[in-house]
């Protein structure tokens, strides 16, 4: 299992869009992916989880992976959070 903290600084906080984009990339490995928010865990291959937390600019979330191929998730997970929410 694999976990790490992210703070989102992009202005808009994980809106419609990087969320669309972590959710797809989220969907594409077999590995269990949550994301944690205020004590509130979703889903991360679940678009309705991740617009139910409303994570603000500032906002630390905490993404667990856990399955075969959770190092090669951590990273496109990580990617998309630094390229698209900083």
């Amino acid at each position: 299992m694999q976990e790490k903290t992210f703070t989102v600084t992009s202005e808009t906080g994980i809106h419609a869009r990087p969320a669309t984009l972590l959710v797809n990339k989220a969907s594409q490995f077999n590995s269990e992916i949550e994301l944690t928010y205020k004590q509130k865990k979703v889903n991360l291959k679940s678009i309705m989880g991740v617009m139910s937390l409303g994570v603000p600019q500032g906002g630390e979330v905490l993404i667990t992976i856990d399955g075969q191929d959770e190092q090669d998730a951590m990273a496109g997970i990580q990617e998309v959070l630094e390229n698209h929410l900083s």
